[in-house]
């Protein structure tokens, strides 16, 4: 029985390996198409772009949102706003009504029906060929619109693009860990991009032509994830999504553990699920990457953590199970091998280089990614707080999410 653990254990670190190796592999031939950001951009044409900012409870950040929209370096004509109260509890209507006199922003109030609901509505009053939406918690860079737009303008077949995401204030360690991670996943999406392999199109600032959803319909609840749901079926259609990693998107995120682990945990949830929605795909050549790669991939990343954080709770389980029964039967005795035990009853030599290159390329990952966004090269104390943090509590997340998803428990939204 161990050597079956031990086969599955190793051939679990093995892909998380060769993951990472994948993606390295990618920037070294891609490395000279990345673009880092110097000076502005113009366009031959500034085609409409209506952008909507679903608003749930957000008084105290969606004025803020609002006028970072009306200061893009866009011509105001051609950007429509549209403000959207999803049935708020607190004063965020009070706060969006104010800018109903703006001539080019449109604010609705409707109940409370999910964001999907609220981008929804906007859609069907949207009559530009560009649509997108901006969390009202998120905040764009002046510069962020006309970059997304560059690339519709450089290839007529993209159809979403994506920004990224940096989070705007880092002020506790918590926030800090978040700094780090973030700045991995702009590596990772920017990878993914050269790979045709992008599974999710964030609310901060995606920018769609309207024809994604005239072709395959509005946005689904998506388990409470739409924004990863309409990723997965334009991928399933093979429509081109595109990352512009020099626009840039401000966002607040998580505090505290409690935030931060509810957030987590919905996200895992809506991977898992919208995973087993288009399971479908999964495998098939014709579907790219994204079904070879992406999906599986996040899967085996998911198993991978459970199948070591259950191993390390079993095993120090049976280890104090088994000193228990040793101080019952002979009374304490103590010798320098007590507190030894092999953690995962594998080769640890083995397990610590694969764990090492793991962590190693993670590492590189978060230089690259600061280097897209911040131009600096260099390690920072951010990465220490982001392992020490998230070693500890991405587990549970994972697990928990995993469990909801056999007892079809649905994780709260906040």
């Amino acid at each position: 029985m161990t050597s079956a653990f031990d086969f599955i254990f190793y051939i679990l670190i093995f892909l998380s390996v060769y993951a990472q190796v994948f993606f390295f592999i990618t920037f070294l031939e891609n490395r000279k198409k990345i673009v880092i950001r110097n000076g502005k951009i113009k366009l031959e044409t500034y085609p409409a772009v209506t952008i909507v900012v679903p608003c749930w409870n957000e008084e105290r950040t969606v004025e803020k949102t609002v006028y970072s929209l009306l200061d893009l370096n866009y011509p105001k004509d051609n950007i429509k706003i549209f403000l959207v109260d999803d049935g708020s509890t607190d004063g965020t209507w009070n706060v969006i009504n104010k800018f109903k006199d703006y001539p080019n922003i449109k604010v609705f109030h409707k109940e409370n029906g999910g964001k999907y609901t609220a981008l929804n509505l906007a859609l069907k009053h949207c009559e530009t060929d560009f649509f997108g939406g901006l969390d009202a918690d998120s905040f764009a860079d002046s510069e962020s619109l006309v970059r997304i737009m560059s690339y519709f303008e450089k290839d007529s077949e993209v159809m979403a693009v994506i920004p990224s995401v940096i989070i705007s204030s880092s002020k506790n360690i918590i926030r800090n860990a978040q700094k780090a991670e973030y700045n991995m996943v702009v590596y990772f999406k920017k990878m993914l991009c050269f790979l045709g392999a992008i599974n999710v199109t964030p609310g901060p600032m995606a920018i769609f032509k309207k024809r994604v959803f005239d072709d395959l319909g509005y946005y689904r609840h998506g388990h409470n994830s739409e924004d990863m749901e309409i990723a997965c079926r334009m991928q399933k259609n093979h429509y081109k999504i595109k990352y512009c990693n020099d626009a840039y998107i401000y966002t607040n995120t998580p505090g505290t553990v409690k935030k931060l682990y509810k957030q987590r945990l919905r996200w895992i949830y809506g991977f898992i699920n919208n995973t087993i929605d288009y399971r479908s795909v999964l495998f098939k050549k014709k579907y790219g990457n994204f079904a070879v790669f992406t999906l599986p991939m996040g899967v085996i990343s998911i198993l991978s953590v459970s199948y070591l954080f259950g191993s390390i709770v079993y095993n120090f389980g049976n280890f104090l199970y088994l000193k228990i029964i040793q101080f019952k039967t002979v009374g304490f005795h103590f010798t320098a091998k007590i507190f030894y035990f092999d953690t995962f009853f594998i080769n640890t030599q083995s397990f610590i280089f694969l764990v090492f290159s793991i962590y190693l390329l993670v590492i590189f990952a978060m230089i690259l990614g600061r280097r897209m966004t911040e131009g600096k090269w260099g390690i920072s104390l951010n990465m220490l707080y982001f392992f020490s943090i998230f070693t500890i509590l991405a587990p549970f997340w994972l697990m928990k999410a995993v469990y909801n998803t056999i007892l079809q428990r649905k994780p709260a939204w906040r």
